[in-house]
C-alpha cells in the first residue's frame, strides 16, 4: 500500500510525477464578503442535506411497516448521498477563504476515487429501484417471492462492487499521467475527472475514450434499463381500470422518476457531452447541482410525495412532542 499522510491508496497506483505535484482549486471569488456568503450558504446546504437524509434513514429503521425493499433501497440511497456530499463539501469549504491552498496529489486522487465510486453506485442503485417498482407493479403477486431480503442486499452490494471496480481502474489510469509544473489549478471545486484530465501534459485521447466508456456504463446503460422498466410499468398502469388505482400506482413511481431525471440529466451534461462542446465553467456550475441540489431534493421529494414516509415522520414528531410534554 502507498501511504501519504493519512491517505492510503492501492499500491498499484504509481504516480508518474518527477516531483511533489500539488493542485489548487480555482477560487469562486476574491471578495471576502462573497467568500463569507458562499461559505455560509454551502455549509447550510450541507447541514440540511445531512439532516434530511439522516431523517430518512432513521424513519426507515425505526418503523417496521417501512421495512420493505423500496424503503431499504431508499435508506441506502440516503446513506450514499451523505457520503457523496461529505467527500466533496468539507474540502471545498476549507478552500473558500483566503489564498488558494495546495492539495497533494494523493488527496486529489483519493477524493476522485470516492467521488466516482459513490456517484456510480448512486446511478446503479436508481436502476435497482426502478426494477423494484417494475416487480411491484407488473408482478404484484410474486413481489415478496422475488424481492427477498437476500436479493435486495445482493443488488446493493453488486452496485457498490461494480462502482468500486470502475472507479479504481479510472482513477489509476488518470493518475499515471504526467502533470506539468508544481502547482496546477483545477477549474473546479473538486478533483473531478474532466478538469484533472485537462491538466495533463500528455496525449489523453485514450483516457478520454475510457472516461466515455465508463460514462456509458454508469449513466447510459442504467438509464436505458430504467426506461425499459418504466415502459412496462406505464403499460401495466394504463391497463388498470379505476382512475384511483392508476393514480396510486403512479404515485409510488413519481418520486423515483423525478430523482432519476435530475440525477442523470445533470451527470450526462458533464460526462457524455463531447469535450469540444463543453466549457470548464459550465461543468463547474452543473456540478453544483448534482453536489448540492440533488442530495438536498431527494429527502424532500420522497417525503412530500410519499404518504408512508410523511406519515412516519409526523408520527415520530408527535410521539416526541408528547413525551416532552410534562
Amino acid at each position: 500500500m502507498l501511504r501519504t499522510g493519512k491517505m492510503v491508496l492501492p499500491s498499484f497506483i504509481h504516480f508518474n510525477q518527477s516531483g511533489a505535484t500539488e493542485f489548487v482549486f480555482r477560487m469562486f471569488t476574491s471578495s471576502p464578503r462573497m467568500q463569507a456568503f458562499l461559505f455560509l450558504l454551502f455549509f447550510l446546504l450541507y447541514v440540511i442535506i445531512l439532516c434530511g437524509n439522516t431523517a430518512i434513514i432513521w424513519v426507515v429503521c425505526t418503523h417496521t411497516f417501512l421495512h420493505t425493499p423500496m424503503y431499504f433501497f431508499l435508506s441506502n440511497l440516503s446513506f450514499l448521498e451523505i457520503c457523496y456530499t461529505t467527500t466533496v463539501v468539507p474540502l471545498m469549504l476549507s478552500n473558500i477563504f483566503g489564498a488558494q491552498k495546495p492539495i497533494p496529489l494523493a488527496v486529489c486522487a483519493t477524493q476522485m476515487f470516492f467521488f466516482v465510486t459513490l456517484g456510480s453506485t448512486d446511478c446503479f442503485l436508481l436502476a435497482v429501484m426502478a426494477y423494484d417498482r417494475y416487480v411491484a407493479i407488473c408482478h404484484p403477486l410474486h413481489y415478496t417471492l422475488i424481492m427477498t431480503q437476500k436479493l435486495c442486499t445482493q443488488m446493493v452490494a453488486g452496485s457498490l462492487g461494480l462502482a468500486l471496480f470502475l472507479s479504481l481502474q479510472l482513477t489509476a489510469l488518470i493518475f499515471t499521467l504526467p502533470f506539468c509544473g508544481h502547482h496546477r489549478e483545477i477549474n473546479h471545486f473538486l478533483c473531478d475527472v474532466p478538469p484533472v484530465l485537462r491538466l495533463a501534459c500528455a496525449d489523453t485521447q485514450v483516457h478520454q475514450a475510457v472516461l466515455y466508456v465508463v460514462g456509458i456504463l454508469v449513466l447510459t446503460v442504467p438509464f436505458l434499463l430504467i426506461c425499459i422498466s418504466y415502459v412496462f410499468i406505464t403499460t401495466t398502469i394504463l391497463r388498470i381500470r379505476s382512475a384511483e388505482g392508476r393514480q396510486r400506482a403512479f404515485s409510488t413511481c413519481s418520486s423515483h422518476l423525478t430523482v432519476v431525471l435530475l440525477q442523470y440529466g445533470c451527470c450526462s451534461l458533464v460526462y457524455l457531452r463531447p469535450r469540444s462542446s463543453t466549457s470548464e465553467d459550465e461543468d463547474r456550475q452543473i456540478a453544483l447541482v448534482y453536489t448540492f441540489v440533488t442530495p438536498l431534493l431527494n429527502p424532500l421529494i420522497y417525503t412530500l410525495r410519499n404518504k408512508d414516509v410523511k406519515g412516519a415522520l409526523k408520527k415520530s414528531m408527535s410521539s416526541k412532542a408528547a413525551s416532552e410534554t410534562p
